[in-house]
């Protein structure tokens, strides 16, 4: 798990996963997220042969809730599911009143309805991100009292999402190299060397935050961390838009693999929070300026 020692082995893993599939990455990345999640909290880990997930997205039209009453249960929907119709369970966060709790449910519960026409992007459909509707299921209490989000894991798992989308911008690039070993082209060189220059930058910055994360497992380092998230999400755009560009839209429109490649990351990175995580650094930048190199 992250914060064991091996942290940049564990990302690098997870880079080479999204270079080959993102949606196979979203899928796996939760469930290794998951045995990470019931290993800080104590809890035992995944059986053989189950697949888990992790929804924790809360949009204000879909309330999931938890009632404690009896051993548990969940009634509401849940948005943004990944996997849904493939895993076999799922740690979920829900509001019991004014706090929110993470449950574990079997999705193979009656009540569990799964809503598979929910999801209409062409990027990422074969991650199945639904939503679910759960009508009183039994669910399992995993941690109460905002518990989830206050733990230091949750930061260090949203900086392995950062090595996944890495991974599919470094293919995406693969395809403008093979093309300068065919046939060298001084703008094309331009673009690579653009984009080289932004995926090593920020491999360079994975690495020091995984580092970070090893030397000091107990600290959230939420910082280093949205700043990652943030450089690798303006370094894909730059990647997508500078291929693009360099390669026309032959790739495109002729390149299953890659054009798949380019609408799952472009969709992706949407889960960075963008203007509003830039917002949190504004602020970090103002409690605890330093000067240069601090």
């Amino acid at each position: 798990m992250p914060g064991g020692g091996r942290t940049y082995e564990r990302w690098t893993f997870l880079g080479r996963l999204g270079g080959w599939d993102l949606c196979l990455f979203k899928v796996l990345e939760a469930h290794y997220d998951a045995c990470a999640i019931l290993a800080e909290l104590g809890c035992p880990p995944p059986a053989p042969g189950e697949l888990w997930a992790v929804w924790a997205a809360e949009p204000p039209d879909a309330v999931l809730h938890y009632s404690p009453a009896g051993d548990g249960s969940l009634t509401g929907t849940k948005r943004w599911c990944t996997g849904a119709s493939v895993v076999t369970h799922a740690l979920i966060t829900a509001r019991n009143a004014d706090e929110r709790v993470l449950a574990a449910v079997q999705m193979n519960r009656a009540g569990v309805e799964v809503r598979d026409a929910s999801w209409q992007a062409v990027g990422m459909a074969r991650a199945e991100t639904f939503d679910v509707a759960f009508d009183a299921v039994p669910a399992q209490l995993v941690a109460g009292n905002n518990r989830y989000v206050l733990r230091p894991g949750f930061w260090h798992g949203g900086a392995g999402i950062a090595a996944g989308w890495l991974g599919a911008a470094r293919s995406i690039i693969d395809a403008l190299l093979a093309s300068q070993r065919a046939r060298a082209s001084g703008h094309q060189l331009v673009h690579l060397g653009a984009v080289e220059t932004a995926l090593d930058l920020n491999v360079t910055a994975l690495h020091a935050v995984a580092d970070a994360i090893d030397a000091q497992p107990h600290l959230a380092h939420e910082r280093q961390v949205l700043q990652l998230r943030s450089g690798v999400d303006a370094a894909c755009a730059q990647i997508i838009t500078r291929v693009g560009r360099a390669l026309g839209a032959g790739p495109l429109c002729q390149d299953r693999e890659h054009a798949r490649r380019v609408a799952d990351l472009g969709v992706f990175t949407r889960q960075c929070h963008a203007e509003r995580d830039l917002e949190a650094l504004g602020r970090f930048a103002l409690e605890a300026a330093t000067p240069w190199p601090g």
